[in-house]
């Protein structure tokens, strides 16, 4: 079964467009799934919000189980974001994915940014952590995802980007990722030269879907989007709530038949 769901997931980088969504939860992945997205991936930032905390707070066993948990509750591939790789070194973030392959994931992407120095990784270091991830990968059908963290991190240097990105291409990186990007034209660039397959993050000023994939992009995931959307919803009802003492906000609730068909 892990073997077919991963082939799957190889099969969606050969060709077209797809979209990513990315739950937080178990409800939310199912709900996902039922919606008849082909795979899915999840949030660093949507998963620590369920257990309180902020972004990148999140420990490695508690990645793994909650990967674990997801990869049971639907059938469709599960990519993983798994940071840094929560290692200091090479050999630690390849541990990171086998344990992540052992969960079943389909997938999984590692950024190059530093949160303990601050900063964004030297390509080299980058590069030697995506190639340790890149060999476990291989052995598992996974598809790896390199990531250069540049533009959420005030590095507008989209020459400095596409280099990286080639750089974790030729380290083994399966599919490439620079989230922050808004501006069709650089996309389209980034397309053109690095050579393999393109995800891009769906932000609110940014292209749509359809313009992404006139642009060659191969993937198109949410982030945490979908999280702070569901959240904001329930500060709304909330608010109504608390302030108006009115319920108009279940006019918007999931509807009893989409809770069967997904809650089954």
């Amino acid at each position: 079964m892990t073997e077919d769901v991963r082939e799957a997931f190889r099969r969606l980088h050969t060709g077209g467009t797809f979209v990513l969504p990315n739950p937080w939860d178990v409800p939310s992945a199912r709900l996902l799934a039922h919606l008849g997205f082909p795979a899915l991936a999840t949030t660093s930032s949507g998963f620590a919000a369920t257990l309180g905390r902020a972004d990148q707070r999140v420990t490695r066993d508690e990645l793994v189980t909650h990967v674990a948990t997801l990869t049971a509750a639907v059938r469709v591939p599960l990519s993983v974001d798994a940071e840094r790789g929560y290692a200091d070194d090479p050999a630690g973030v390849a541990e990171t994915v086998r344990m992540l392959a052992e969960a079943g994931a389909s997938g999984v992407s590692i950024e190059d940014y530093d949160p303990v120095a601050g900063r964004v990784d030297p390509v080299e270091v980058a590069a030697e952590r995506i190639a340790a991830a890149a060999s476990v990968c291989a052995d598992h059908g996974m598809v790896l995802t390199g990531r250069a963290e540049n533009h959420l991190y005030g590095v507008a240097d989209l020459a400095d980007t596409i280099a990286r990105l080639i750089a974790y291409r030729d380290a083994g990186a399966g599919c490439l990722y620079a989230p922050g990007l808004r501006d069709l034209d650089d996309i389209a660039r980034l397309v053109g030269e690095v050579g393999a397959p393109v995800n891009v993050l769906a932000l609110p000023d940014g292209p749509t879907v359809p313009q992404l994939a006139e642009a060659g992009v191969r993937r198109v995931s949410t982030g945490g989007s979908l999280a702070w959307a569901a959240y904001g919803a329930l500060v709304h009802a909330a608010t109504e709530l608390r302030d108006a003492g009115t319920s108009t906000y279940l006019d918007r609730a999931l509807p009893q038949s989409v809770r069967d068909a997904a809650f089954d």
